[in-house]
């Protein structure tokens, strides 16, 4: 227990500590909500890795999809690393940079006001971005409540205001610098974790091949007739796990806290470096997640599922490790729990600060009342995720659980289509941008509050968040090409920025021949 709590005392004082000391980076918008637009590679690496991989995916995600695909499950940490890391950097990285300083938006919203000259459209996209962000928020605690009752038997309460109040700290005092210099040091803390959990569990059935010898045996006719299900290639349920593959990895390109991470970025070797430090770290973290959820089955004689849920899948396949692993497990899910938190409370407030009461609510306020209102407002937020994830826990209220399970189709689906083609194609029109705003909001609050209407395939959250991505990028440019062409001036405005000339090197680019 000492080595545990030292360990812990050690892990928070390291972030308030970077937190204080990158206070002077902090005191005017541009340096708080994106870092002066000059942060390396591989801060920006690991700042969007530890930001897409949370106690979520850890605890809940693995254990569920583990226990539903068995190792086939290994497949959504494969798509999570080469869709949602290695092509996301690749498409979308140089372009988001180079626009959006052009265009002087620190956040999506503000992106799509100006790239397609509609303030409302800024609006709508701030308006949805903090309704869906706070439950999303809120379900980051999640994944702690059972490692902490088993590592320490510490009350939920107690641990998610601690953690919540050390996140604001750190954010608050030191912004997305502060932010990604402790992602960087969570992130190294999740690889190690990650890896030593999984070499721990394997080794207590007996190693790897044995392993899958004993998945191997394991049936559920409710799941598949089909002997060894459990250890296949694709599992028993391969349309499913598409989906899944699909909403957590193609989703990355359309939420807000993901892509402003491209912002920040300071040059084109931090884009190269970036890319192949980004995949790597997902391979490793998501990777190994979701390969050792699939092992879960072999502590099925332990786990009752239709009592505690599939949370409690992970933490009872770790509860008998050595306490020395056990107290890395609660570090490493508070590392992906803060650096997931610290992103999206400094997104949601920058968002309703700058795209909300700037300019409509309060008219005039300059560079210094906006980081204090940012400021402020992080405290507001992480409140607010606090309060609904205690009442969630005390309560058991089923509403708040499936609008969380909603919030991240909802924010994919709506943004992914309109930003991905508003960097490459002068044709998107504004009619199109709000159909896909629409679309998905409607389709994925529909889907949590009469589910039982939706086909099928679609009464998963998961499907009908994979279904809107897609639909939004069948429908944006067939409405955009029935409908009026977008304003010439404001297209050609916001594409210039692509042809301007820069020095490059020759191994680069070749001059041409005289």
């Amino acid at each position: 227990m000492v080595i545990k709590i030292l360990m812990l005392v050690v892990f928070f004082a390291v972030m308030i500590g970077v937190g204080l000391y990158c206070r002077r980076n902090a005191t005017d918008v541009n340096g708080f909500v994106l870092g002066g637009r000059s942060v390396g590679p591989w801060l920006t690496a690991f700042a969007y890795g530890t930001s897409y991989f949370s106690a979520v995916i850890f605890v809940g995600y693995a254990g569920q999809f583990g226990w539903k695909y068995g190792i086939a499950s290994t497949w959504v940490g494969i798509g999570n690393a080469l869709l949602g890391s290695l092509l996301a950097w690749v498409v979308l990285g140089r372009r988001t940079r180079i626009m959006t300083q052009h265009l002087n938006s620190a956040t999506m919203p503000q992106f799509f006001e100006s790239r397609y000259g509609d303030a409302k459209l800024k609006i709508a996209a701030s308006v949805i971005t903090f309704i869906f962000l706070i439950p999303y928020t809120a379900s980051l605690y999640n994944g702690l409540s059972r490692l902490f009752g088993m590592a320490f038997n510490i009350d939920y309460s107690v641990c998610v205001i601690v953690m919540a109040i050390l996140t604001g700290i750190y954010v608050i005092a030191g912004g997305y610098m502060a932010t990604a210099i402790n992602d960087f040091i969570q992130g190294i803390i999740m690889l190690f974790g990650i890896c030593a959990v999984i070499g721990a569990v394997l080794k207590s059935q007996g190693g790897f091949i044995a392993a899958l010898n004993g998945l191997a045996e394991i049936s559920d006719p409710s799941v598949s007739a089909a002997p060894g299900a459990f250890n296949s290639f694709f599992g028993p349920d391969p349309l499913n796990l598409l989906g899944v593959v699909i909403l957590t990895s193609l989703g990355t390109w359309g939420l807000p806290q993901m892509v402003q991470k491209f912002y920040a970025i300071k040059s084109e070797r931090s884009i190269s470096t970036g890319t192949v430090v980004s995949t790597a770290f997902a391979f490793v973290v998501a990777g190994g997640c979701y390969f050792l959820g699939g092992f879960g089955r072999l502590f099925s004689d332990k786990i009752d599922i239709a009592a505690n849920g599939f949370d409690s899948v992970v933490p009872t396949m770790l509860s008998g490790l050595p306490d020395i692993l056990i107290a890395i497990v609660v570090i490493l899910v508070l590392s992906a729990s803060m650096s997931t938190l610290s992103s999206l409370v400094l997104t949601s407030s920058s968002t309703l600060t700058l795209d909300l009461l700037k300019g409509h609510i309060v008219k005039q306020m300059d560079e210094k009342k906006q980081v204090l209102i940012m400021r402020g407002l992080i405290v507001v937020f992480i409140a607010i995720s606090v309060i609904i994830a205690i009442v969630q826990y005390k309560s058991n209220v089923t509403f708040i659980a499936q609008l969380m399970g909603v919030s991240w189709g909802a924010l994919a689906g709506a943004f992914l289509a309109p930003f991905l083609y508003g960097l490459y194609w002068k044709g998107t029109s504004k009619i199109a941008v709000w159909c896909s705003f629409i679309f998905s909001t409607v389709v994925m609050l529909a889907n949590m509050l009469v589910r039982s209407s939706f086909p099928t395939l679609l009464q998963s959250p998961i499907n009908a968040g994979a279904f809107c991505m897609i639909a939004g990028l069948i429908m944006v440019p067939i409405i955009s090409l029935l409908t009026p062409k977008p304003d010439a001036n404001v297209v050609e405005d916001a594409f210039l920025c692509y042809d301007e000339k820069v020095l490059v090197s020759q191994k680069t680019a070749l001059k041409d021949a005289d």
